[in-house]
């Protein structure tokens, strides 16, 4: 052990040796500070790296540079990287450790490879030139990503965000909020007691999803018979309910609930109410009555312009798993009101600053393309293997 060419019993023990550091590390001044890396660090740290890897590429043909950029070293240092990230956080000082050490590994096998360069191995460099490139970005440009959330009600312009911290942060665009709607699923028919307001059983309660193409079902013991549902509803003087689409309008139902047991039928409206008219129940005795659940949001939208400095001005519809990307910037529908739901007079929206993040979409790219091309490689080896036995 010891002795040129190392193998895996050095690998083991080397890498053995810097999570044991990181773990000592971890118990004594705490868990890794990534703003520790916040620029200018990060770009000195990755200047370092570059560096020793223009040394590695010069001693490339040394006894330790084959040993580190070798095959031994690889598997050992993937190994470490599925523990560590089964047992530790991205935080924990193994992992960091572990993390830094790869970059330098795989930049040492890249820069091996590429001298003298051969096009034939082009599969090979898109591969790892993007999957280096890709770990690269994204661990020294976590700690420039910023997160900010805006508030901004309709027809009004934000131009401050709060951070993390809470403290209010000037941006250098503006967003104007033109609209915010929203639509919702039908709501749910639950038994509640009247007293307490308490879902029936307490322990599992049992809802009746309002569905105009089932229009019958149970709860519990009692059948429910949907006789008419408006989802855009107001109440008229004589307590039924009539289609008005309009702010302020409330799901509501005309239900007929009938009690195989004591052979009571009860019909009325229910309402799930909102914050512009109250809700409605239906009576079933004196204990217990029917009642409508808040609708659940099935899509909302942010109707937003963006004004830039410069003065220009884009129009777009932000809305969930639908973010706006533009430069570093990543727009995303962050909530509203829930209290007053499509009535909420503000949007929040959640902003993300990632300078790096072009450098990682690249290295996706190169990693996707490189993975192809040795696919397709490998088979086109298969297909001349078997050309040369017939």
């Amino acid at each position: 052990m010891w002795r040129f060419p190392w193998r895996y019993r050095e690998s083991i023990a080397i890498t053995a040796g810097i999570v044991l550091t990181g773990f000592v590390l971890q118990f004594t001044v705490g868990a890794f500070d990534f703003t520790w890396l916040r620029r200018p660090v990060n770009f000195i740290l990755g200047g370092i790296i570059i560096l020793l890897l223009t040394l590695f590429s010069i001693k490339r043909e040394s006894s330790f540079c084959r040993w580190f950029s070798g095959a031994p070293m690889a598997v050992t240092l993937i190994g470490a990287t599925v523990i560590l990230g089964i047992t530790c956080s991205p935080s924990a000082w193994p992992f960091v450790l572990v993390y830094l050490l790869i970059l330098l590994s795989l930049g040492a096998v890249i820069a091996r490879r590429m001298i003298p360069f051969r096009i034939k191995n082009y599969a090979f460099y898109l591969n790892h030139t993007g999957l280096w490139l890709l770990l690269f970005a994204a661990g020294m440009g976590a700690s420039d990503v910023r997160n900010y959330v805006m508030y901004v009600r309709e027809g009004e312009t934000g131009r401050s965000a709060y951070n993390e911290k809470g403290d209010t942060v000037e941006l250098p665009f503006g967003i104007e909020l033109n609209d915010f709607y929203m639509e919702e699923y039908p709501p749910q028919l639950v038994v509640i007691e009247k007293e307490t307001g308490v879902a029936q059983p307490p322990d599992k309660p049992r809802y009746f999803q309002i569905d105009e193409k089932q229009r019958e079902g149970k709860i519990g013991d009692r059948h429910i018979l949907l006789k008419e549902y408006i989802h855009e509803a107001v109440r008229n003087r004589d307590g039924a309910y009539r289609e008005v689409r309009m702010p302020g309008a409330s799901p509501a139902a005309k239900i007929e609930v009938r009690n195989p047991k004591t052979g009571i039928t009860r019909e009325g409206w229910v309402c799930a109410g909102n914050i512009a008219q109250p809700y409605a129940v239906l009576d079933l005795d004196e204990r217990y009555c029917i009642a409508a659940t808040r609708p659940e949001p099935k899509r909302f939208v942010s109707d937003i312009n963006i004004y830039t400095k410069n003065g220009t001005r884009r129009n777009i519809l932000l809305e969930v798993n639908k973010p706006y990307k533009s430069g570093h910037w990543t727009l995303y529908q962050y909530g509203y009101d829930s209290e007053a739901g499509n009535m909420s007079a503000y949007s929040s929206i959640e902003l993300v600053y990632d300078p790096w993040i072009t450098p990682v979409y690249a290295g996706i790219v190169l990693l996707a393309c490189g993975s192809v091309c040795m696919l397709w490689s490998g088979n086109k080896r298969k297909e001349e293997a078997v050309d040369d036995v017939g």
